[in-house]
């Protein structure tokens, strides 16, 4: 891999959010076969048929699993053609990491012989610094090695996951030990922290990204790496994500549109910012809570035009929630507000979710698609290069065939995009 890799695709691309047509799907004879995981609303996915698009190809979907009805409901309405799953994950892949595969795994596995991208996020709010209950120790941390578990069943030529920075410091240790299996199973592995804003997306938010490839030619080290210097470029603030939609906010009151409803208290405090032109609200204004020594500040927060938002939580339609109010009116982020500065187009559908709290929890969990549009647009070019196929069985890792040896009903497949 040659990095000039930065070279093979335009700094520049970052779709259009106010697009309203869906694109026309790509179509071809070698589609680029996706699995994913934890899929929530399919932000995942959703950045992979955009570089899919870019590049000429067509992308199938065989499988998308997530427990959340509303999110897998949406999943479908923007990827009909997707083999969507609303169950848990650990239904599928069942056994233990290095263990022989159990019947519900051979069978997932015969049903999907040939894989070239798995991505997941699995549940990251365990990890979160926001999370004063659970942090670093919560049960549900383990099912990032879940995603082990599906590569060792699916073998893929790709995994991704992505989640929270501080997944790194779980008393579980599950990146470590994700990180080892997949090596194990002959996988060349590398994690890093990306921020987002630097791919085009209109906040601060950063994301904890594993990227591990059986392919030779590709180096998730070298991926990664030139994804976490980038600097943002000019032009991809609050004004370019949303400025076009305060208006909107007004006069729609159905829907995704309708602003929420803030209390008299609330209220005074964002007239107050607006009459004094502040964006910081002062302490004694705060709710005694909030008051004197505290970690806070972005609480009670306006949003500034020129900047990108703070990272996103559920919590986006409350100024009690972060620096969620919008900078010239007296109210909150609308869920079509925060939607676009997720990097969400208006062609993603989000019509089918009838709950305001479903939808902000789908919205603020969701994954921006500029992560998987990025790395996905530099594996493209080593995924489908002509004759890759012939040239497999020679690289591939001794790792690999060891771990074949020690455990012969782990296959090692030859990826091509045309397989």
């Amino acid at each position: 891999m040659n990095l000039g890799i930065l070279g093979r695709v335009p700094r520049s691309y970052v779709p259009s959010l106010t697009t309203k047509t869906r694109p026309r799907y790509a179509v071809g004879a070698n589609p680029l076969r996706v699995v994913d995981l934890f899929a929530g609303c399919g932000g995942l996915t959703l950045g992979i048929q955009q570089a899919a698009i870019a590049a000429g190809l067509a992308m199938e979907v065989p499988l998308a699993i997530d427990f959340e009805v509303a999110a897998t409901g949406v999943y479908k309405a923007n990827f009909p053609f997707a083999n969507v799953i609303t169950d848990s994950v650990e239904a599928y892949f069942d056994g233990d990491l290095g263990s022989p595969l159990t019947e519900t795994e051979v069978g997932v596995r015969e049903k999907h012989p040939t894989v070239h991208l798995l991505v997941g996020g699995p549940p990251c709010q365990g990890h979160s610094n926001l999370n004063n209950k659970t942090r670093r120790k919560d049960p549900k941390n383990l099912l990032y090695a879940r995603m082990g578990r599906a590569a060792e069943v699916l073998v893929p030529a790709i995994v991704l996951i992505e989640n929270v920075p501080t997944v790194r410091l779980d008393t579980d240790q599950v990146v470590q030990t994700t990180v080892r299996h997949l090596e194990l199973l002959g996988y060349e592995v590398a994690t890093d922290t990306i921020a987002l804003r630097t791919l085009g997306v209109a906040q601060t938010r950063k994301r904890h990204v594993l990227l591990a490839s059986r392919v030779p030619s590709i180096s998730p080290g070298e991926i990664l790496a030139a994804l976490s210097v980038r600097e943002a470029e000019p032009g991809h603030d609050l004004r370019w994500a949303i400025g076009d939609l305060a208006t909107l906010a007004e006069t729609d009151r159905l829907g995704y549109d309708v602003p929420p409803v803030p209390s008299q208290d609330n209220i005074e405090r964002m007239h107050y910012l607006l009459d004094n032109n502040l964006f910081d609200l002062p302490n004694e204004m705060r709710p005694v809570c909030h008051q004197n020594a505290h970690s806070y500040k972005s609480m009670y927060g306006r949003l500034r035009w020129s900047e990108p938002a703070q990272t996103l939580t559920s919590g986006f339609g409350s100024i009690g929630q972060g620096r969620y109010m919008h900078p010239d009116l007296p109210r909150a982020l609308t869920a079509h507000e925060a939607a676009r500065i997720q990097g969400f187009p208006d062609y993603f559908s989000f019509a089918s979710v009838n709950k305001r709290g479903d939808m902000s929890v789908m919205i603020g969990n969701a994954v921006p698609p500029a992560l998987t549009r990025s790395i996905v647009a530099l594996l493209i070019p080593d995924l489908a290069i002509e004759g890759f196929k012939d040239s497999r069985a020679s690289t591939t890792s001794q790792r690999a065939r060891a771990t074949v040896a020690a455990e012969p009903d782990l296959e090692i497949q030859d990826f091509n995009l045309a397989s």
